[in-house]
């Protein structure tokens, strides 16, 4: 069979973010490479460079595609600014609970969307109207991210753990737990898997938020 010759086929901003997805999806983030993704798209690691520079570009071309298309962002937020901040946190959990891998990209605090700025620009306004400096206020969404993100990492990982099948280590440790040394934990040890499988995320940012405003 005769060698393709001529130029490769053009692509475009939509075929690299469609094929980036595919990879990541497949194999993870850590797979996402220019050389991979040429592959994919039937081009050249050359011809990617047209439209982002390295994979740095490419992730930041991700994250953009996301915030401005997938993530949510409701329009009646309520006036009160505790309650406001909750929704605010709930849409912006909801949204990056679909795609857990966004979440370790975003976790160095290195890449941002300017798309995904809303959210902290919603929450960093609503406690400086409660009446916290714009430092505090800062610290709030602050606090808001770093348990949004504990909350998604360790439901993306107990998921990936149940697809697994059969018994996890940890409901083998709480079923053989000394009822003298640990008393309460193992009394509810067959249900803890039931328990923390449950969504209290709402109930506990919203502790969290109550904490911190004024």
């Amino acid at each position: 069979m005769p060698a393709r010759t001529g130029r490769p086929p053009k692509i475009s901003k939509a075929d690299i973010v469609a094929a980036a997805h595919r990879v990541i999806e497949e194999d993870g983030v850590d797979a996402l490479t220019m050389r991979r993704l040429a592959r994919e798209v039937g081009s050249t690691a050359m011809a990617l460079y047209h439209h982002v520079r390295d994979k740095e570009g490419l992730l930041l071309l991700l994250l953009d595609d996301y915030a401005h298309g997938k993530m949510p962002r409701p329009e009646n937020l309520p006036e009160e600014p505790a309650e406001r901040i909750v929704a605010v946190a709930k849409a912006m959990r909801d949204g990056l609970a679909s795609c857990p891998w966004i979440v370790d990209v975003l976790r160095s605090d290195d890449l941002l969307s300017v798309g995904g700025l809303w959210y902290p620009e919603k929450i960093v306004a609503a406690a400086v109207k409660a009446g916290l400096p714009t430092d505090a206020a800062v610290e709030v969404y602050r606090a808001v991210w770093h348990y949004t993100l504990g909350e998604i990492s360790s439901r993306a990982a107990a998921a990936r753990r149940r697809d697994r099948g059969g018994d996890t280590y940890r409901e083998r440790v709480f079923a053989e737990l000394d009822a003298e040394e640990f008393p309460t934990l193992a009394e509810i040890g067959p249900r803890w898997e039931t328990l923390t499988a449950q969504d209290s995320y709402e109930r506990g940012v919203r502790a969290l938020v109550v904490g911190l405003l004024p």
